[in-house]
C-alpha cells in the first residue's frame, strides 16, 4: 500500500475514533479507498463542525483543529446537532440532495459503529436520522451517431491509448476508477478482471472493437523506462494514468466532437455504454446489471427509461390521434 492510500486509512490530524473507525471500515467491512476517502472527507467536516459549536469556536469551520476529539465530546452529540450540521451543509455550502444524503450515511454508519462495536455511546443519535429525498432522473448519455463522432474526432500523440480508453468506456460501461486500475495482467484473451466498488472482483467480457484497441495501443505502449510496469494505461511519465488526466482527455475529445457539453465526463460515457446495450443490445436487466458491477438491480433501473420516439410513437397509435 502506497503513502497516499495509508493517509487515507490513518491521518495525524484526525482523532483517534474517526481512524479507528476508518480502519475498521478496510480491515473489516473491506470497503474501498475511494469509499473510505468520501467517509472520511464528511466525517471530518461535520467533526470540525461540532467543535465549532460546542466551543463556540470563532474559526471558519474548515480551520478547526479536531485531531483532540475525544470521547465525552462524541458523547455529547445530539440528533439536534447533527440536523444542525446537515442545515450547515445545505445553506452554506449549497450542498445537493445528494451529497447530503452522502453525508447522512457516513454519519450513519459511524454512529452505529460507535454503539456496537467500539461501545463507546449507548444512545445512538442518528439512528432516527432522515435521509433526504433524491429525485432519481435519466441518466444523461450520447446517442449512437455522436459516440462514433467522439471516437472519429480522437488523434494526436496518445491517439491509440486515448482511442482504447474512450472505447473501453463506450462499450464496456467501466466505472473511471476500474479504468484507471486495469492491470495488463488481468487481461485474458476477451476476458478482463476488474476491481470494482466494494473491492469486489469481476469478469468484463471484451468484444471485438476493444480487443482491437487494446492490442493498438499495446503495440505503441512504450516499453522502457515504465514505472508501473503491469499498468495498462499510462501516462506521459510512464506511470498508471490517473483520474484527472482521463476527466481532462475525455473533456478534450468532447469538445473536438463538437459535442459541446461539460455532462460528458467518464461516468456519462459508463450511461451512454449501458443506455445503448438496453436500446439496441436488448440486453436483459439482470445482465447489464452484472456487466455494471451493481449491487442492486434497482440502480440498474435508471438506464430502462425509453427513448422519446417510442413514446411519441405510442401517443400517435392511439385511434384518436387524427381526429
Amino acid at each position: 500500500m502506497d503513502k497516499n492510500n495509508l493517509e487515507i486509512l490513518f491521518d495525524e490530524s484526525l482523532p483517534y475514533i474517526l481512524n479507528d473507525f476508518l480502519g475498521y471500515l478496510y480491515t473489516v467491512k473491506g470497503k474501498s479507498l475511494n469509499t473510505i476517502s468520501g467517509y472520511k472527507v464528511d466525517l471530518r467536516l461535520f467533526l470540525k463542525y461540532i467543535k465549532k459549536i460546542k466551543h463556540n469556536l470563532k474559526n471558519e469551520v474548515e480551520d478547526v483543529d479536531i485531531s483532540d476529539i475525544n470521547e465525552d465530546i462524541i458523547k455529547s452529540i445530539t440528533l439536534n446537532d447533527i440536523y444542525s450540521f446537515i442545515n450547515y451543509v445545505s445553506i452554506k455550502r449549497k450542498n445537493s440532495n445528494y451529497a447530503r444524503a452522502r453525508k447522512i450515511a457516513a454519519i450513519r454508519s459511524f454512529f452505529n459503529y460507535l454503539e456496537t462495536k467500539a461501545k463507546i455511546i449507548k444512545e445512538n443519535p442518528a439512528r432516527e436520522l432522515e435521509s433526504p429525498k433524491i429525485n432519481k432522473r435519466h441518466p444523461v448519455y450520447l446517442t449512437l451517431e455522436q459516440s462514433k463522432k467522439l471516437l472519429e474526432s480522437i488523434k494526436g500523440r496518445n491517439k491509440e491509448r486515448d482511442y482504447a480508453i474512450i472505447t473501453l468506456f463506450l462499450n464496456c460501461g467501466l466505472r473511471l476508477s476500474e479504468l484507471v486500475n486495469i492491470d495488463i495482467s488481468k487481461i485474458k484473451g476477451d476476458t478482463l478482471t476488474v476491481i470494482g466498488k466494494g473491492n469486489k472482483e469481476r469478469t468484463v467480457y471484451l468484444n471485438k472493437a476493444c480487443i482491437k484497441a487494446i492490442n493498438a495501443y499495446l503495440a505503441v505502449r512504450p516499453k522502457d523506462g515504465v514505472i508501473d510496469k503491469d499498468a495498462l494505461f499510462l501516462s506521459e511519465r510512464k506511470k498508471r494514468i490517473d483520474k484527472r488526466t482521463v476527466e481532462k482527455l475525455v473533456k478534450k475529445y468532447v469538445i473536438n466532437a463538437g459535442l459541446l457539453d461539460n455532462k460528458y465526463t467518464p461516468h456519462k460515457l459508463r450511461h451512454t455504454a449501458a443506455t445503448l446495450m438496453y436500446k439496441y443490445g436488448k440486453v436483459d436487466i439482470r445482465a447489464l446489471q452484472h456487466i455494471l458491477g451493481h449491487e442492486s438491480v434497482s440502480t440498474t433501473q435508471i438506464y430502462t427509461h425509453i427513448d422519446d420516439e417510442i413514446l411519441r410513437d405510442a401517443i400517435k397509435s392511439n385511434p384518436l390521434s387524427e381526429e
